[in-house]
């Protein structure tokens, strides 16, 4: 995982709610065992028609989107299964933070073991985020992961909730192998103490 503190990134308005982890990251992809590769596949089924040809009114197959690194998104968003893959998928595109009303609790706790950072706002302030988006391709956001505010140019300003802990794994780049890491000593000590019986 990469350190993240700020930032700022291009919005994707994805206006629907309940979209669940089989939307994000259908399951005939999950035969891989790598975390990597999974970017072209994200919401496949939107996003191309049966024989594979990218469908042009979705929004990840039109510019600027396409280079987008910040998600809009209805409420209950990562519903269904608790594929990790769906993190994976998101992340591989180069989506970086995801904003939402609210997040399925699987998904939350996956995102956040991989660098995707999930951000509640409330519902009058996503329709705004929506609306503005709506209004402006090119509408960019900036996250501050330190303050826990996200802005933008314009004047908008909220600030979102995060616990500690996973503030402190995003800030310092942390996944859970890393944070094991830190107690090498201690594991290192506990396994070189005589066995008691």
């Amino acid at each position: 995982m990469q350190p993240m503190r700020t930032h700022h990134g291009q919005v994707i308005p994805l206006d629907r709610a309940n979209v669940d982890t089989d939307q994000i990251i259908p399951k005939q992809f999950l035969k891989r065992i790598e975390r990597t590769g999974y970017g072209p596949f994200l919401f496949n089924d939107w996003r191309y028609d049966a024989a594979g040809n990218p469908l042009p009114d979705f929004i990840l197959n039109q510019e600027p989107y396409n280079h987008g690194s910040i998600l809009l998104a209805g409420k209950n968003f990562g519903c269904g299964s608790s594929r990790e893959h769906a993190a994976w998928a998101l992340t591989n595109f180069g989506i970086l933070v995801v904003i939402a009303p609210s997040f399925a609790d699987i998904f939350h706790t996956n995102a956040s073991n991989n660098g995707l950072l999930t951000v509640e706002l409330p519902e009058a302030a996503m329709a705004e985020l929506l609306a503005k988006a709506a209004h402006q391709r090119n509408y960019h956001l900036n996250v501050d992961v330190e303050n826990l505010i996200v802005s933008d140019h314009s004047g908008f300003s909220a600030k979102f909730p995060l616990d500690a802990f996973r503030q402190h794994c995003l800030l310092n780049g942390l996944d859970q192998i890393d944070i094991t890491l830190q107690k090498q000593q201690a594991i290192t000590d506990y396994e070189a103490r005589p066995a008691r019986y």
